[in-house]
């Protein structure tokens, strides 16, 4: 594969059902590509925990993934408060979820720390007011 493959997602703010599609769908696609299944499992995890957070406190966003010969790219992006301390919402169990999403069985506060657990490298973008951007890398080699 020596070409980039790009995957696009819209995430549905609308519907906590929806949450968790493009990240399953990605494991879809990552399996027909052979790619080992901790690689598929550490992609399913961050995208999962991602789309969740973009559900619970963006109104959804966009997801992409680009997979290369070296790496799995994922590039979370919505529209949505923009997080107004990083270093505390990195913190497991630091949560701003509503009680009616905690009663759901969200808004734990570990959806940022896994999605860096499960990655090599991890990038948060985030302006209040205007949004937030999260670029996740795996390394395949």
């Amino acid at each position: 594969m020596s070409e980039v493959l790009n995957f696009h997602f819209v995430v549905n703010g609308e519907d906590f059902t929806s949450a968790g599609q493009a990240s399953m769908m990605m494991k879809r696609n990552l399996r027909q590509l052979g790619m080992p299944p901790e690689i598929i499992r550490q992609v399913s995890i961050a995208m999962y925990e991602g789309e969740i957070n973009m559900v619970i406190h963006a109104g959804g966003g966009e997801a992409d993934v680009n997979v290369t010969e070296e790496y799995i790219e994922i590039i979370l992006a919505d529209k949505g408060p923009g997080i107004k301390d990083i270093e505390q919402a990195m913190q497991e169990g630091f949560s701003t979820a509503t009680d009616s999403i905690r009663s759901l069985g969200f808004g734990a506060g570990m959806g940022l720390p896994n999605m860096k657990r499960y990655t090599d490298y991890m990038d948060i973008d985030s302006e209040v007011g205007v949004g937030t951007t999260i670029t996740m890398r795996i390394n395949l080699q």
